[in-house]
């Protein structure tokens, strides 16, 4: 008698970061602020960024004004600010404020066009990790399809410092 035993998985504690959680974390503002909410958060490992495309974005204005289409390096500034989130979700709570600054990007591609009405979710998985230096690599989907890819690197310093 054959008896398969399963290993007993323990479940990923999976954090989530509001709004109110990620302006502490970043810089950035409306109209700039790409993420609206970061789920799945796994440490320093991954996390998931979710946007909510709407059509009364200044972006569309003009780009374009009968055929509104997010414009592509926004879609890999969401992707960025959410690895920045990351990174900075998780650093020590040593009392000195830090920024994130994008340092690289490469092997981006766009492969479908992201319209009002979209939910751009930002799935980053950081690829490593040296000092204040992080590399992620992140696919953005909307509806299980991947509409771009990129890899991201990003350096954290204490405000004030260049």
């Amino acid at each position: 008698m054959d008896v398969q035993v399963e290993a007993a998985v323990e479940p990923t504690a999976l954090g989530t970061a509001d709004i109110k959680r990620i302006l502490a974390a970043l810089p950035h503002r409306y109209p700039f602020l790409l993420v609206d909410k970061i789920v799945g958060i796994e440490g320093d490992r991954k996390a998931i960024g979710i946007k909510n495309v709407t059509a009364n974005e200044p972006h569309f204005q003009g780009h374009f004004p009968d055929n509104p289409v997010m414009p592509g390096v926004l879609i890999l500034e969401g992707m960025a600010q959410t690895a920045g989130s990351i990174c900075l979700l998780n650093r020590p709570e040593d009392g000195a404020p830090s920024l994130v600054y994008f340092m690289t990007i490469d092997k981006a591609k766009f492969r479908k066009p992201v319209v009002p009405g979209d939910v751009l979710e930002y799935h980053m998985t950081q690829m490593s990790k040296r000092r204040n230096m992080w590399w992620f690599r992140g696919e953005a989907k909307v509806d299980g399809q991947i509409v771009a890819e990129a890899e991201v690197g990003a350096m954290i310093a204490r405000e004030g410092r260049k």
